[in-house]
């Protein structure tokens, strides 16, 4: 039998104290679960939103909308992501300031629709309030409990996490022009907030487990993609009953979300996570990793309406919105992740070179959906191959240097 984990104590209060880097077993609770599954809801209605604009021929109010959009929700989830596997005591005060969280999470989805539509992020930013004052007060709680080094880091998260929520505002005063200028200034500002609190000294966040955290993400977001592909193929087929027009798109959306789950579980990341630097890249990069996965099930659902008569773009267009998320999703993944276990030319040009081939397929038409699944598939098999062959040589090599003189 496998060894199981050691019960963790239970308690209404506990000391909010560090966990260890290097704690076994160490992996995703039934909260965090759960907390992921209610981020489904904000990237469903981002997702949505994003249809609607690329579909209605609005592609740069698409795009820009949903870049702010998907960082916010992005960004919340980073923020607990991180906070949890350092400090995740799991009493019931940690639980009850968790769906605290939670909450917040769904106030942010129930204002996507307006902020993309009308640009009114009032919603949007009362999510984020509630979810900022939970988290504010978990890291107080955590500078309670320590002292030293590991208690100025915890109160530098608080007071930048606090002065952020503040720096929001501008998307509330200031007029709509000046807003994607406000959200990138604030996004910088963000991604700082780590790097800065933890000079200082870092915080106990756990490799395999941050590690496991993004993969169920990234799960999650293709699953999403699964979702909407579904639906606007069912919609598509009762309202018009073009099964054969369809069939391509559901067979390549469905190649590429296989394919896409395949390349981004091929390598054990959690061996790369050994300083912030290396995390902290990794961990940003997965703006795009998650954002451009979860296009992928938009751009399949604005095929589908162009193949119907639902969407008034041109074919082009449709096609693009399906093969520019995939090969920026293949891109992303080799950029922050798979490339870092990655030996030789043939294995790093793999996934740059399949990026552009998606790209090439845009030209197919309506047959582009199923071509870049094809594609795609083609590179599962590539990657594969190559790295059976690399195991293979380097088994060799071993077996050689091992053999007396």
């Amino acid at each position: 039998m496998s060894e199981q984990p050691p019960p963790r104590p239970s308690g209404v209060l506990r000391r909010m104290t560090a966990r260890g880097r290097d704690e076994e077993h160490r992996t995703a609770t039934p909260l965090e679960l759960l907390f992921d599954l209610c981020f489904v809801v904000a990237v469903a209605q981002a997702g949505r939103q994003l249809v609607h604009a690329l579909a209605e021929g609005r592609p740069g109010h698409g795009v820009t909308g949903y870049l702010m959009l998907f960082f916010a929700i992005w960004w919340a989830w980073v923020n607990f992501t991180w906070f949890a596997s350092a400090y995740d005591t799991d009493d019931v005060l940690y639980r009850v300031v968790t769906l605290v969280q939670i909450a917040g999470v769904l106030i942010l989805a129930a204002g996507v629709p307006r902020a993309f539509a009308d640009s009114d992020f009032t919603l949007v930013w009362s999510g984020y309030l509630v979810m900022r004052l939970a988290l504010v007060s978990q890291w107080l709680r955590a500078a309670h409990a320590t002292e030293g080094a590991e208690r100025r880091t915890a109160l530098r998260y608080a007071a930048g996490v606090s002065l952020c929520q503040v720096g929001w505002l501008g998307v509330l005063l200031l007029p709509d022009h000046a807003k994607p200028w406000v959200f990138l200034v604030m996004a910088f500002v963000e991604m700082a907030v780590p790097v800065c609190a933890e000079l200082g000294g870092p915080t106990a966040w756990h490799p395999h487990h941050v590690a496991e955290r993004y993969g169920l993400f990234t799960i999650i977001v293709l699953g999403e993609t699964v979702a909407a592909a579904t639906v606007a193929v069912q919609s598509a087929v009762d309202e018009h009953e073009a099964l054969d027009e369809l069939l391509p798109i559901a067979a390549g959306g469905l190649l590429l979300i296989f394919a896409a789950y395949w390349i981004y579980f091929a390598v054990p990341i959690h061996l790369h996570l050994v300083s912030n630097r290396q995390a902290f890249a990794w961990g940003y990069g997965h703006y795009l990793v998650f954002g451009s996965a979860a296009a992928i099930g938009a751009g399949i659902e604005v095929a589908v309406e162009e193949t119907t008569g639902k969407a008034h773009v041109p074919a082009l267009a449709a096609a693009a919105s399906v093969t520019v998320p995939a090969a920026l999703f293949m891109l992303s993944v080799w950029l922050v992740h798979a490339r870092h276990h990655k030996r030789g030319l043939p294995q790093h040009l793999t996934l740059p070179v399949s990026a552009v081939a998606v790209l090439a397929c845009t030209f197919a038409g309506r047959f582009a959906t199923l071509l870049a699944g094809v594609v795609a598939s083609a590179t599962v098999v590539v990657g594969v191959t190559l790295s059976t062959r690399g195991a293979r040589e380097s088994a060799a090599r071993v077996r050689q240097g091992a053999e007396p003189g």
